[in-house]
């Protein structure tokens, strides 16, 4: 035969095998779920960080913390009333308690309002005791022991609450008074032992003015304000 020697044809090729068999015991067969090398994989979590930082980062500064429609109408309100005609005795007031808002004392004294109805309705003298001063106490305990002692039953609804406005400010040395006058929508019955109706009407919706007087030692831990006083508009 001419041209390479049978041998020759025998020894490249055994060669050939070698070098296959050698490429594949290092590199492997790849099948597209290979970890990837370490110091690449480093990299990679490194640059994914970095990514997620600047993304947290962008995020704290467009996230602007915005407050809520009460605390603006409140912020609002205050503005109104520290300049209006009350100026003079708010800025005691606010002298004495920094903390005080009319629009949050409005807020209290509406829930006052509501719960010192409730438990006076419903013979609740603990309650009262904590929200009434000890004279105004006196006069509602003297009011339910009558009402007991006659075995009468008073069913009140506070259908709602019309308007609450401050109508007056003072500073009494220590203690801060704020009146309001309170203008709802009650149904007042009450009943006697045999429950027959003494007065009232339970299917009349009647319109009531209170004004009530609540105080606060400025220089109190306590930051409950009590009711020192009530009053019938003349």
């Amino acid at each position: 035969m001419n041209g390479i020697p049978i041998f020759d044809i025998i020894l490249f090729a055994g060669v050939a095998i070698f070098l296959i068999l050698r490429l594949g015991s290092v590199l492997g067969k790849r099948t597209g779920h290979e970890n990837p090398p370490k110091a690449y994989k480093d990299m990679m979590d490194a640059a994914k960080k970095a990514d997620e930082e600047v993304e947290a980062k962008e995020n704290d500064e467009v996230v602007v913390p915005l407050p809520s429609l009460k605390e603006r109408h409140d912020r609002e309100f205050d503005e109104q009333q520290l300049e209006g005609p009350l100026q003079e005795s708010y800025a005691k007031i606010q002298a004495a308690d920094p903390t005080f808002s009319p629009a949050q004392f409005l807020d209290g004294a509406r829930s006052a309002f509501e719960w010192i109805l409730r438990a006076y309705v419903e013979g609740d003298r603990e309650t009262l005791r904590n929200l009434l001063a000890d004279d105004v106490y006196d006069n509602f305990d003297k009011s339910l022991s009558e009402r007991e002692s006659l075995g009468q039953r008073l069913e009140e609804m506070l259908v709602g609450i019309d308007s609450c406005e401050v109508i007056e400010a003072e500073m009494d040395r220590s203690v801060a008074k704020v009146t309001v006058k309170l203008k709802s929508k009650q149904v007042n019955v009450l009943y006697n032992n045999m429950d027959e109706i003494v007065s009232g009407d339970p299917n009349k919706v009647v319109d009531v003015t209170d004004i009530w007087t609540f105080a606060r030692d400025t220089q109190s831990r306590d930051p409950n304000w009590s009711l020192i006083a009530t009053h019938s508009p003349e």
